[in-house]
């Protein structure tokens, strides 16, 4: 949890229950009930799956546009080998090499198995798992259940945990791990509904909580999901973030009227890249295509970053709509195909009165994706023996920029990945040792005691909505030093501020939302201090002030806790790929749009 300026009382210290268990598997999206069911074929019981909402309603069900492997359904000359090129050609070449060869290799057995437990996946006319295309992708590899894959993947596993009996528990938030900065044992949360405080004693914890981008003003999360909760308290823990500067800005957020109150709950949301994997076309108000100037030969199927950047671009000069954005097209696609394709993005515009087989939607960069997070070995455990980080909240798959449908592709091949390895090593639940019961956790039900209905000068929501436009003001998707640093100093005012936030009981929205806040802090001086120290462009991170990309710079940015002052960088070079995986990139393949046409 986040400094909050709460003073620990002893006296305050509250009742508490303790579940002794031997993994906790912290988020009950994909990446976690993926885990869960990997760990109950292997015979352990004894594993207790969390999540801050109700089963099955986890920020998995949002993405939409399809789940990658190398099945070579319609193009038969796809391999994994070629998949694992295109996400290091997509990550600008800083991603961890054997990260990436390890979700490409299990992606194809991976989907089967989905299909073998029932996922809804949209079919050719032959019966096979079809794939369509999606940005930067040479082949089409990308699996879908019509523009609701997350959702189906995630009803699924779900559905798969409870055939086999795995426990759940929903509503509980988790505000630090026990650990001793070397070994962890367990973690401290409240119950949401309750509000009784829970101590879970863990012999392992495998954090599946997802990324950081809801902390910007303009995202694709939920406003209580994706903020930054998962990488905080690997940090506050003990272990190494990485890459935290690389933030995805997906191209095609909604653009919309704030003003309007039937729109502005829209703003930022994603419309789905399916969209254009399906072949719809971006126009500035001038009419013009403009993606033929940025990338002529993949178009509005270049990757993310570049097409985010145009769009960006077309706005600056005055090329824009008056809600800041471009129009996304599909209607020369009949409204037949456009429903059985995109079914939720059909029905969620007609539902705001726009036929997408009529007309033109609005769309602008949005936030979507943190790229980086905490560093972890090949089997997701971190320098904290016993933590585990799997999903978004993992480092390294990624590197620079996200190849668009891989989200997905690595929360089930690192949960059955860690699964496997932490089957192997349970040894029960272990036990909190008593100091440090004494020195962490007693101290830290105390500082929630008094954080809970105090007093404070600053309403928590507004402090939270300063810090979303902070982060997007001085480190969106154009950056350079001056903003950067003035970025940092306003962060330390928004820090003072959130020292003194009113909240309410610890059932309340205000206690939740000041928690998320805590973390909100640290992933964000973790994004700032990274773009500051990146002196290149690179994927995701643009630095007009250094708009080249530098070979030097071919290296992984990482921050170890710090015991005083802002957080200290240090970087490690990256590793080689595989000849194999060589062998696939030095044939130079790459994505021709203009097939689709």
């Amino acid at each position: 949890m986040a400094d909050t300026g709460a003073v620990a009382d002893t006296e305050t210290i509250p009742e508490y229950e303790r579940v002794d268990i031997s993994v906790l598997v912290i988020g009950a999206g994909a990446a976690g009930a993926r885990t869960a069911i990997e760990l109950a074929e292997h015979g352990v019981d004894d594993v207790l799956v969390l999540g801050k909402r109700g089963h099955g309603d986890a920020h998995t069900t949002w993405a939409r546009g399809g789940v990658n492997g190398a099945l070579g359904t319609r193009d038969p000359e796809d391999d994994w080998t070629i998949h694992a090129a295109d996400t290091l050609n997509e990550g600008h070449h800083i991603n961890d090499p054997e990260k990436v060869e390890t979700v490409t290799r299990h992606m194809p057995e991976r989907l089967r198995e989905l299909d073998e437990w029932g996922m809804d996946f949209s079919r050719t006319d032959e019966g096979e798992i079809d794939q369509r295309y999606f940005g930067a992708q040479s082949f089409r590899r990308t699996a879908f259940a019509g523009d609701h894959t997350g959702e189906s993947m995630l009803d699924t596993l779900v559905e798969k945990a409870q055939e086999l009996e795995v426990p759940y528990r929903e509503n509980v938030m988790i505000t630090k791990l026990l650990s001793d900065g070397q070994t962890v044992y367990g973690a401290v949360g409240f119950d949401m509904d309750t509000g009784e405080f829970v101590l879970f004693n863990a012999g392992s914890v495998v954090l599946a909580a997802g990324g950081y981008a809801a902390i910007y003003n303009r995202h694709t999360s939920r406003d209580d999901e994706n903020n930054g909760d998962g990488a905080a308290l690997a940090y506050d823990a003990g272990a190494t973030l990485m890459d935290m500067e690389f933030v995805q800005f997906h191209p095609t957020g909604m653009a919309v009227d704030e003003g309007d109150p039937e729109w502005e709950p829209w703003s930022g949301r994603l419309v789905t890249e399916a969209v254009r994997g399906e072949g719809g076309r971006l126009y500035n108000t001038d009419g013009e295509r403009f993606m033929k100037r940025y990338s002529p030969d993949q178009m509005e199927l270049d990757a993310r970053d570049v097409v985010a950047r145009a769009i960006a671009q077309e706005v600056a000069e005055g090329r824009g709509t008056d809600n800041g954005g471009v129009y996304l097209d599909i209607s020369h696609r009949n409204a037949e195909f456009i429903a059985e394709r995109l079914p939720r993005m059909y029905e969620r515009f007609m539902d705001l009165g726009v036929d997408m087989a009529a007309e033109p939607v609005e769309v602008a960069p949005t936030a979507h994706y943190g790229m980086g997070g905490v560093h972890v070995d090949e089997y997701g455990e971190t320098d904290v023996e016993g933590l585990f980080a799997i999903g978004e909240t993992m480092a390294g798959v990624h590197g620079a920029n996200r190849l668009g449908g891989n989200s997905l592709a690595e929360t089930i091949a690192y949960g059955a990945v860690t699964g496997e390895r932490v089957a192997n090593r349970i040894d029960g639940p272990g036990a909190v040792p008593d100091d440090l019961l004494t020195s962490a956790v007693e101290p830290h039900l105390s500082e929630l005691v008094t954080t809970a209905n105090r007093s404070g000068e600053h309403d928590v929501e507004t402090v939270l909505e300063e810090l979303r436009n902070l982060m997007w003001e001085h480190t969106g998707i154009l950056r350079d030093e001056a903003s950067l640093q003035q970025g940092l100093e306003q962060l330390e005012a928004v820090r003072e501020k959130a020292r003194a936030v009113r909240v309410g009981g610890v059932t309340s929205r205000s206690f939740e939302l000041a928690i998320d806040l805590g973390f909100m802090l640290t992933a964000a001086e973790a994004v700032l201090s990274g773009a500051l120290e990146r002196t290149e462009s690179r994927g995701a991170h643009y630095r007009t002030d250094h708009p080249g990309m530098d070979p030097d710079w071919r290296q992984n940015i990482r921050f170890e806790r710090a015991d005083i002052g802002r957080m200290a960088p240090h970087t490690e070079p990256v590793d080689a790929p595989s000849e194999a995986v060589q062998a696939a990139l030095d044939q130079g393949h790459e994505l021709n749009y203009h097939q689709l046409e």
